[in-house]
């Protein structure tokens, strides 16, 4: 229970230091669609912020889920036909259809980067998709993958096979250390108070300063990055 010294200051804290709420008080979000509708998500600059510092790793055959835009963007010499897509279905532009979870839908050992962003959220069978991300890169391959800390659920995946997870740096390490190998993993984080709060709200990277985006505090994980190497 708390102490009697403890109460006070609460008291204290809360009439001479009031929140102002401003127009957040509300309990509807300002974007229910993470920001989209406004400009480009707070989940997605952190996104491009980690490839950005890890694009020496994207070069040779590369491999991306359901698009290769990123690997357009941060790859230094662009080889067209080292830009691989893999999908679970068969959709224009994907050469690979398979499925993280089933190693026998994947190739083996073909890739020396694999670009896999926000997708472990929603796999339900995780460890499976873990290693199916293991067994499709080169040995020396890397993996370079986002995963959803702190975040609203995503009613479009929900809708369609799931949204099950949200991490941790640490429960990240021990998950893909499990797989890749203790030292052949690196994990972080992005965010912060400020920059989670925007993001639960739909409001957009461009409505936020840099300094207050980049700003980071390891207690509030927005986004979760993983490097791993084969």
């Amino acid at each position: 229970m708390f102490g009697i010294k403890q109460k006070i200051r609460q008291i204290v804290n809360t009439k001479m230091f009031p929140v102002d709420w401003g127009g957040l008080r509300k309990v509807k979000p300002v974007s229910a669609v993470f920001g989209l509708d406004r400009g480009m998500p707070i989940d997605r600059y952190y996104i491009e912020k980690f490839l950005e510092s890890n694009s020496d790793y994207i070069k040779g055959n590369i491999v991306e889920i359901a698009e290769n835009t990123y690997s357009k963007k941060f790859c230094a010499a662009i080889e067209k036909s080292k830009l691989n897509i893999l999908h679970y279905s068969n959709v224009e532009g994907a050469k690979y259809i398979g499925d993280l979870t089933d190693t026998s839908s994947l190739p083996e050992n073909e890739f020396d980067c694999f670009i896999c962003t926000q997708t472990f959220n929603f796999i339900f069978d995780l460890k499976s998709a873990i290693h199916g991300s293991h067994y499709l890169l080169k040995e020396g391959g890397v993996l370079l993958a986002t995963l959803g800390g702190i975040s609203q659920i995503s009613k479009y995946d929900m809708d369609r096979w799931g949204d099950y997870w949200r991490f941790t740096v640490l429960s990240a390490k021990k998950l893909f250390e499990e797989v890749y190998g203790e030292g052949k993993v690196e994990v972080s984080s992005y965010g912060n108070v400020l920059s989670s709060i925007a993001f639960l709200e739909g409001i957009s990277s461009g409505e936020l300063k840099a300094e207050e985006l980049d700003a980071n505090d390891i207690n509030y994980q927005l986004l979760i990055t993983v490097k791993a190497i084969k």
